[in-house]
């Protein structure tokens, strides 16, 4: 990313601060961090104020965070506590009477360093600028995304081709997590998610040790990531059988769905009518109460940011954000079907980043 987008971004927080009433804003969330510096490593701290902006690292990041974020930011680099050095620091940046912090981000013992090592200033919570910022996606990080929705497309496509009756959920895990990993995924942004039969009735399944049989459900969650920028897609198929008449059914019912949500959705509408374009079409099927979750959120620096599209959602949607669209519905003690794509809101409509595949697999 260059220096001068990234300067971009700090300029656009500034008035965030001063609606606050603070003269700066820590900053300690890692995403949040590398959103504004560039910088990718662990352990940091970040200062933002409308005329600088510092970062203070330790030994172990001089090099990267001089890399990463030295065409932005003022490093600094402490040998032994960051915390004091920042103390240290906060003068420099000028008459500074309150200075916010990210109250999502910061541990209650950080919290306390802040009053105790810091008691020159007074310490304001100044809510989420950033991941404000953040919900707007730039061309560079739409481009992330769609790369690692690519990704994660042909990584799937070549697990699925070694799929059959009788390995296990944990096998499979396997065989997707390195397949990502040969594509060349810098990481998994979450546990995938391998659920068979009638475990695939529950959302957010943690991979077990069951044995996969001919005819059962699977429902694969899982992400990739690219230049830190993740993408979250889920796929059911039905293993090993054609499927039944009733499988069809319901799969037919979330794949309409799905498919309402991702060409329905705007910029502007608020996440509780993008919600509504998915789950509107599965009430009037009589499953309303089999889908309990939202019907997507937004992706980037992290697989879980701003915007939300849930019923208890009234925030609109912003133009540019990347959103995953992923309806589902799951019979207790039978099984589950979500479908799951993520799509770029432009300014004149959805786009689709995933593959969009979501025509009924039987791998038979």
């Amino acid at each position: 990313m260059p220096a001068d987008r990234r300067g971009e971004r700090v300029r656009a927080l500034v008035p965030a601060l001063e609606a606050a009433g603070i003269g700066a804003l820590l900053v300690t969330s890692r995403p949040n961090i590398r959103y504004l510096t560039g910088f990718s490593g662990s352990a940091a701290l970040v200062v933002v104020t409308p005329r600088d902006l510092l970062l203070v690292t330790d030994f172990r990041y001089e090099e990267q965070a001089r890399g990463e974020a030295g065409g932005v930011a003022r490093v600094v680099v402490e040998g032994a506590s960051a915390w004091d050095r920042l103390f240290k620091e906060l003068p420099a940046l000028g008459a500074l009477e309150a200075i916010g912090y990210e109250a999502q981000a910061l541990t209650v013992h950080d919290a306390a360093r802040c009053e105790a090592g810091g008691k020159a200033w007074r310490w304001v919570a100044a809510g989420t600028p950033v991941e404000r910022l953040r919900a707007q996606k730039d061309a560079d990080e739409v481009a992330a995304i769609a790369a690692a929705a690519a990704l994660a497309g042909d990584a799937l496509r070549d697990t699925l081709r070694q799929v059959r009756p009788g390995l296990s959920e944990l096998e499979i895990v396997g065989l997707l997590e390195g397949a990502l990993r040969r594509r060349g995924s810098e990481g998994h942004p979450f546990p995938a998610i391998v659920a068979s039969g009638p475990r695939s009735a529950l959302p957010h399944a943690q991979t077990s040790r069951r044995t996969v049989a001919a005819g059962d459900w699977l429902l694969i969650d899982f992400g990739a990531t690219v230049d830190g920028y993740c993408a979250d897609i889920t796929r059911t198929v039905v293993v090993g059988a054609r499927a039944t008449g009733g499988q069809r059914v319901l799969y037919e019912v979330v794949r309409q769905a799905q498919r309402c949500a991702r060409e329905g959705v705007r910029a502007g509408m608020p996440g509780k009518d993008a919600d509504a374009l998915a789950r509107d079409w599965i009430e009037a099927q009589g499953l309303g109460d089999a889908f309990g979750h939202s019907t997507g959120h937004g992706v980037g620096l992290e697989v879980h940011e701003a915007p939300r599209l849930a019923r208890t959602a009234p925030d609109p949607v912003p133009v540019n954000a990347v959103v995953t669209i992923e309806p589902g519905v799951y019979v207790a003690g039978e099984g589950g079907v979500r479908i799951e794509d993520d799509v770029h809101v432009a300014a004149d409509g959805p786009v689709l980043l995933s593959d969009g595949e979501t025509e009924l697999v039987e791998l038979v």
